[in-house]
């Protein structure tokens, strides 16, 4: 567990135990909340797992579907969501779940749960990775480290080295790679960096994509089912606020073709890809208002209030986070409170 984990773990803690999440969750908690989720798949024994905060086990989604019921949560699908906020509905609170990027142990792992339980869930698709050519870079740099006891790389314009020779070193080579490239302002430029690394240590850049991802006919078998809802996730997965207008509409637009194409109904929901406040913003937000969607999601943190029936294309969500998976820790980000703190209690972030 990394510094800046155990820091968040503590504050959960903190807010939990001293029950002050309770004592301020009338102010903070809304009247629902989304929850994103990525990989749904038992654990792993791999000593180096960098993007485990993407990974929850099955047993873990169960679980807290079975306890929200118990605490008469309505979960809902993001349909019934956007209806409610639209004629003001707001005499039960409610949950979504959410599932980014198309990975096949949504279908393995998450579908048989959702359809036992009766649950719906939206499953946003990237159709880059859904063709099986899609870059998951984040991946991609993992496993480069993960084969390499050393690698070296040009960074703002020198040559640098990073040491990966046990674990604790390929944790801090990961974060300082992962970080540099999040930060940096062209995409087009980072995404080279990337595959030029995996070519030059012999990993096919495409790999994650063709092994961990479903494709069209896996996402067919879900599309069928009614309590699943296929929602767009752009084309290629960039963050879309470091591109030009033209890229931004063309992924929104196409990715929207795509999928009704190929499953037979045009998705009218969208996930911003990465999604924070340094991966889209208020021009992202409009142009997929433009380009038809009822409703988008980001993953800046925060639950739904009333106020966000006028911003349905830049709603936040709260993240089921592989490192936090204890019901506690899901009450607590709930209440909206670690939320409000650090915002203040301002409801809205939507520029």
């Amino acid at each position: 567990m990394n510094l800046r984990t155990a820091g968040i773990r503590m504050g959960l803690e903190a807010l939990y135990f001293s029950g002050a999440f309770k004592l301020l969750g009338p102010l903070s908690s809304g009247i629902g909340a989304v929850f994103t989720m990525h990989h749904v798949r038992p654990a792993r024994n791999d000593a180096f797992q960098p993007n485990a905060l993407l990974e929850i086990d099955p047993e873990f989604l169960e679980t807290l579907i079975e306890y929200l019921r118990y605490k008469k949560v309505d979960i809902v699908s993001l349909a019934e969501a956007r209806r409610r906020l639209r004629e003001q509905e707001y005499a039960n609170r409610f949950v979504c779940f959410t599932l980014d990027d198309g990975y096949r142990d949504n279908l393995e792992y998450a579908y048989p749960i959702f359809k036992k339980q009766g649950v719906p869930a939206t499953l946003f698709v990237a159709t880059s990775f859904a063709d099986k050519i899609g870059l998951l870079w984040w991946a991609a740099i993992e496993r480069v480290i993960a084969k390499t006891e050393r690698i070296a790389i040009e960074v703002d314009g020198k040559t640098r080295f990073f040491d990966c020779a046990d674990v604790a070193a390929k944790q801090r080579a990961y974060t300082e790679l992962y970080w540099w490239l999040r930060r940096m302002p062209d995409e087009k430029e980072m995404r080279g960096i990337v595959t030029d690394l995996c070519e030059r240590y012999g990993v096919d850049p495409l790999e994650p994509c063709k092994e961990l991802c479903m494709g069209w006919s896996e996402l067919e078998t879900l599309a069928s089912d009614p309590l699943i809802t296929i929602g767009a996730h752009s084309v290629n997965h960039y963050m879309l606020k470091k591109w030009p207008a033209a890229v931004v509409k063309q992924e929104l637009e196409q990715s929207a073709s795509v999928i009704e194409k190929a499953l037979g109904k045009k998705p009218v929901d969208f996930a911003y890809p990465v999604g924070d406040c340094t991966s889209a913003d208020a021009r992202d937000f409009a142009l997929a208002s433009e380009a038809g969607y009822d409703l988008a999601v980001t993953t800046r943190p925060g639950v739904i209030f009333p106020e966000h029936r006028e911003h349905l294309t830049a709603l936040p969500r709260v993240s089921l986070n592989g490192n936090f998976q204890a019901l506690r820790y899901v009450d607590v980000l709930r209440s909206g409170v670690p939320f409000s703190l650090r915002a203040n209690f301002r409801r809205l972030d939507v520029a």
